[in-house]
């Protein structure tokens, strides 16, 4: 009987995942704006060794793809740390009785 119990426990923890379809959303904008930051920061090298190619140094790789990078590193740990069985209910949602409790 306690045999039993125990596989279907296991059974059910097996089918369930870690992660909710909101956490996977996140995930999958934060992986999309790191290759962004990735893609903008290539490039800009020289053909010919012997000639210095002054567009390595532009803004867009020096400022805005590394700063792409760790927003997107960051929209990750918000993925990860986010709590897909919350409910959205706010202060103002709160009914009556939660009011008086708090």
């Amino acid at each position: 009987m306690g045999e039993q119990k125990r596989k279907k426990k296991h059974e059910l923890h097996r089918s369930t995942f870690i992660f909710g379809k909101k956490n996977y959303r996140f995930m999958l904008i934060g992986l999309g704006v790191i290759t962004l930051g990735f893609i903008l920061m290539s490039g800009g090298g020289s053909d010919d060794p012997n000639v210095f190619n002054p567009d390595i140094y532009s803004w867009r790789r020096i400022r805005l793809a590394p700063a792409l990078v760790l927003l997107g590193f960051g929209i990750e740990v918000f993925a990860i740390l986010l709590d897909p069985n919350k409910s959205n209910k706010g202060p103002d949602t709160l009914s009556d009785s939660e009011k008086h409790n708090h």
